[in-house]
């Protein structure tokens, strides 16, 4: 289990992914009165409260529609809302890019979840005050840079080599060049040396996606292959050119062979046709995929939230009650929930679901461990006032630019309002039983499992202030649900004592059900919320989030299910002449 501190530290670790970000915008405002605007785009990114310049594209000249050439690069944090903005100005030459509202054309705030999550991501600019700026739209489309997208075994073989030797045959070994767009050549494998042997087999080796072709498949590959000298001055035999994409052919029963080519022959030698032939004899490619591989492949990250309603929170008409509505400081639940699921709002299409159990509901109040807070047992997705688009509000603030609030979305607005609605409408009462909404839950990611394709991934929220009454068949579900593309985090919310809660949370030992079966993999995420009271408000969310990334490559990888493939984006035509 992680601290508050260590929350706060999360920030400082490794960055799971590099996101590429290309621009875009469509019917600009036009300022110039003879021209047309020469468009700029500068990106901002929040720290702090602050919204610093990260970097800005070129100026493309006389251009209303323009494609920038430009690309943004950033970090990227899955636990973390990242707030963006992108603000077009028009330039003026020398004078650079002006601060003055003349010059603003326009601006959009998203997140960076927001744009992997949809891949590309068209909005409308706003000028401030809410305006819009005409027809002005804005597109950014993201692409993970990827550091390795898995690793390839290639077997390789030749057959009649050029002899280079005199008393005895060569002793052929072949090596491997990636040409980089410099024309430059990088040496990506050398095979060991075969004495004495003018038809080699190579042993079989591996080398990664990024190290072979960096990634692209049609990048040129230039494959040499030498009779070995104990002194260095090894001798040429001959090469030849390929692509990955080639070589692909040789999978399965399928081989592939090239003419061994040495070029000094080709001219001098009228009848010559090769030094030799290389084959490959076999490829596998073994991928390895990254949580960014799941989300831009369009999986999304369905958020469940379950709300403890057992009598020990307190009357809620009573302020020392843990559920009480105060109009200027939300309780600790909303603390907890709006923290969790502003994050994964952004990753999930759907409405958010909200249970609630250790309550007496209407209409017979009798006691339910898996109720729907907005009391529809046919739609547990909670209907909220969506609050993007329009409502952007601008404010001119002190220096150049203008700045915007982001509002709370459609998703975790519509739980918060179904939550304080069903407040007055139930009955607190008990026992603390978890369990069933845990099933609840993985019965639905069980059937998303039958569909054998990464399209949903689920994270259950489940707030509670005790320790739970069934611990038994909790820790049964959780070694079930381990099985299922799900994750579960446990926020512990007022002042109880948690310490039989840890047993739930892996992180000290493998988690157990009751019979000894241990759980397939670590999916609970256990924290009490009072060490976060006095920590930043996004420390709890980078704290109990920062394992699902790896959570959903674990469970993919092992039910060997790749990435699904997004529809390809259409490109924009209109590209302008950079300055």
């Amino acid at each position: 289990p992680r601290t508050a501190a260590m929350g706060e530290a999360q920030a400082s670790l490794a960055v799971l992914s590099k996101v590429e970000l290309r621009v875009s915008c469509k019917h600009l405002l036009d300022r110039d009165t003879l021209n047309k605007s020469d468009p700029c785009v500068l990106l901002l990114m929040q720290s702090q409260g602050q919204w610093m310049e990260v970097d800005r594209s070129e100026v493309i000249r006389s251009n209303l529609n323009p494609v920038f050439a430009k690309i943004f690069t950033v970090d990227y944090y899955f636990e973390e809302v990242q707030k963006l903005r992108f603000e077009v100005y028009d330039s003026h030459g020398h004078a650079g890019v002006g601060a003055h509202d003349d010059d603003f054309l326009g601006g959009m705030e998203c997140t960076v979840g927001q744009i992997v999550a949809q891949k590309r991501v068209t909005k409308p600019l706003f000028l401030k005050y809410g305006k819009f700026a005409g027809k002005s739209t804005i597109t950014v489309i993201s692409e993970e840079i990827s550091g390795n997208n898995g690793y390839v075994e290639l077997a390789f073989r030749a057959k009649k080599l050029d002899d280079k030797d005199l008393f005895s045959k060569s002793d052929p070994f072949l090596e491997i060049y990636r040409i980089d767009d410099d024309r430059s050549e990088q040496l990506v494998y050398r095979t060991e040396v075969v004495k004495n042997n003018l038809s080699p087999v190579w042993e079989p080796f591996k080398v990664s996606l990024n190290s072979l072709c960096s990634c692209e498949e049609k990048r040129r590959l230039r494959c040499v292959v030498w009779d070995y000298d104990s002194r260095g001055k090894h001798d040429f035999i001959g090469e030849f050119f390929t692509t990955f994409e080639e070589m692909q052919k040789a999978m399965g029963e399928n081989k592939v062979q090239w003419d061994c080519m040495n070029p000094k022959y080709k001219i001098k030698k009228r009848n010559y046709k090769n030094s030799g032939v290389v084959v490959l004899l076999d490829l596998k490619i073994h991928r390895v995929y990254s949580f960014l591989d799941y989300i831009m492949g369009g999986c999304q990250i369905h958020f469940t939230v379950a709300i403890d309603f057992t009598a020990s929170n307190g009357d809620p008409r009573n302020s020392c009650s843990l559920h009480y509505i105060n109009p200027y400081q939300p309780n600790e639940y909303l603390k907890a929930l709006v923290a969790v699921g502003e994050i994964c709002q952004d990753y999930d299409r759907q409405k958010f679901s909200a249970l609630g159990f250790g309550a007496r509901i209407p209409p017979k109040y009798e006691v339910s461990h898996d109720f729907a807070i907005n009391f529809n047992p046919d739609n547990d997705e909670c209907e909220g006032e969506c609050s993007w688009g329009r409502s952007w509000s601008w404010s001119r603030q002190q220096g150049p630019g203008v700045r915007l609030t982001r509002p709370r979305s459609a998703g975790i607005q519509g739980v918060v309002e179904s939550y304080q609605s069903c407040l007055p409408k139930i009955q607190l009462y008990g026992p603390t039983n978890v369990a069933p909404i845990i099933s609840k839950v993985a019965r639905v990611a069980a059937d998303e499992e039958r569909t054998r394709e990464a399209s949903q991934y689920f994270i259950l929220l489940i707030l509670t202030d005790g320790v739970v009454t069934d611990m038994a068949d909790t820790r049964e579900a959780i070694v079930r649900a381990s099985y299922l593309p799900m994750s579960i985090i446990i926020v512990g919310v007022g002042n109880a004592d948690f310490t039989d809660m840890q047993i739930l949370d892996g992180d000290d030992g493998v988690l157990r059900s009751p019979k000894g079966e241990p759980v397939l993999r670590d999916i609970v995420q256990f924290v009490p919320f009072r060490e976060f009271k006095n920590a930043s408000p996004t420390a709890l969310a980078k704290c109990v989030l920062a394992e699902v990334p790896k959570q959903v490559v674990e469970y993919y990888s092992y039910k060997a299910f790749p990435p699904r493939c997004p529809q390809p984006d259409t490109p924009d035509s209109s590209l302008g002449s950079p300055q």
